[in-house]
């Protein structure tokens, strides 16, 4: 019988038990041994529901390293400890999967990359979304030339009202930011990723926090009203990239916006041949001119096809964690590397850099 992968969880969280653990739960070639939270209780549970028999428990991330037999790290806390806890875990001997964003600034984002190759260990940044089938699909469009040189796109994460009231989203010291580096990092990582393009030469942002605090008669937020005393982030962002090649992309993040059509993690991108679309009413729509004619092309994304692995699960956080391990495996590669992250969370700290100071951010200069 093959070994199985041994992991440990650091963070037993909202996002540990809405996505890492439960993806990782339908693999039958990994055992989740440890669990670490500062909320022991947190710990506790997630060991009784997903770990093997004996799991431990812990409170502390570097004692749960010590053990020599785990091989995976999953590092699921606030985006202020994911720099430090994944190298700590790299340089334990751990490969890691940490959640998105992949660090708050540039600088450790670059640390993390740089202790990757320094230790060999695999990193990589849970950008799930990737794997959903419209987004699979427009990466194949993308990748085989079908829309040719890709020179314009929008990445539009924007909710009208739907501000998250738990944990410490609201919390610019251990989040860095609000809904730009929340969910704007999803929408920004899917629109690189389609064109392929790593290169940002110059940024221009702002920032509003404009209805935070009216929160008179009811906010109308999806999950109950926010506390404007502890929300100390932006409620919108905006931001505009030049790539060096002349590329641009804009960058629209909202959790409170009075919008009447909001849209998330979804990108528009036009090239010289054709374009893709996953903010319009279909999940996806690449366009063109076909015998003289503009079309436009409605894939069929409900239909079987060819299954993705044996037994595939459609969940793209079940798929994320597949070609995860398959990797730490060596039986395939990372989908999300870690130098793409790094770029995302260079040109989200531009946004922010340049929403504070007014300034043009001008990049590798």
């Amino acid at each position: 019988m093959d070994k199985k992968v041994r992991i440990g969880i650091i963070g037993c969280g909202g996002i540990a038990n809405g996505k890492h653990m439960p993806a990782l739960s339908t693999l039958d070639d990994i055992e989740m041994v440890a669990f670490c939270d500062i909320i022991e209780e947190r710990a506790i549970k997630a060991a009784k529901q997903y770990g093997i028999e004996g799991a431990k428990v812990y409170t502390d991330y570097k004692e749960l390293l010590k053990d020599e037999t785990i091989e995976v790290v999953h590092v699921c806390t606030p985006n202020r400890s994911h720099s430090f806890i994944s190298i700590d875990a790299m340089e334990a001997g751990k490969n890691v999967m940490c959640e998105k964003p992949m660090a708050k600034s540039y600088a450790e984002a670059k640390a993390m990359y740089e202790t990757s190759l320094k230790t060999g260990k695999l990193l990589t940044i849970g950008y799930q979304n990737r794997q959903c089938a419209n987004n699979r699909y427009a990466k194949s469009v993308c990748a085989n030339g079908e829309i040719g040189e890709a020179y314009y796109a929008k990445a539009i994460a924007i909710r009208r009202r739907a501000v998250p009231t738990w944990g410490v989203f609201l919390n610019e010291y251990e989040q860095g930011g609000g809904p730009l580096i929340d969910i704007g990092t999803h929408a920004l990582d899917l629109t690189l990723y389609m064109m392929n393009n790593y290169k940002p030469k110059m940024v221009v942002g702002n920032t509003f926090r404009k209805l935070a605090d009216n929160v008179e008669g009811g906010t109308g937020n999806a999950w109950g009203d926010w506390d404007p005393e502890k929300y100390t982030v932006e409620d919108s962002a905006f931001g505009y990239i030049v790539m060096e090649n002349g590329a641009v992309v804009t960058v629209e993040a909202s959790w409170a916006l009075n919008v009447a059509d909001p849209r998330e993690a979804c990108f528009m991108i036009c090239g010289d041949k054709g374009g893709v679309d996953t903010c319009g009413k279909y999940p996806l729509a690449v366009n063109y001119v076909k015998h003289g004619r503009q079309a436009l092309e409605i894939p069929n994304l409900e239909a079987g096809g060819a299954a993705f692995f044996e037994g595939a699960s459609s969940k793209p956080e079940d798929i994320e964690a597949r070609i995860w391990i398959n990797a730490v495996k060596g039986e395939g590669e990372l989908c999300v590397k870690p130098e793409q992250a790094m770029v995302v969370t260079q040109i989200l700290e531009a946004i922010y850099e340049s929403a504070k100071t007014g300034k043009p951010v001008f990049i590798n200069e």
